[in-house]
């Protein structure tokens, strides 16, 4: 039995924090489908943000706290 071809997508923080989650998705089922965004807990930022799917090379955005 053949499996189904998967790739994996990263879910990337809107905050900026550089924190990312791993996904596999069937390449099959979604073709021209709109691109994933949850609502996840981010443990850099301390909270629930909206996560949006991104390749990670593209990441080039430092997580900078604020100052306090």
């Amino acid at each position: 039995m053949a499996k189904a071809q998967k790739e994996t997508t990263f879910l990337v923080s809107s905050e900026g924090t550089g924190f990312f989650y791993t996904i596999r998705r069937n390449k099959r089922k979604n073709r021209g489908d709109k691109k994933l965004a949850l609502k996840k807990y981010d443990p850099v930022a301390g909270k629930h943000v909206v996560f949006e799917e991104k390749k990670l090379s593209k990441l080039k955005k430092k997580y900078k706290p604020a100052a306090q």
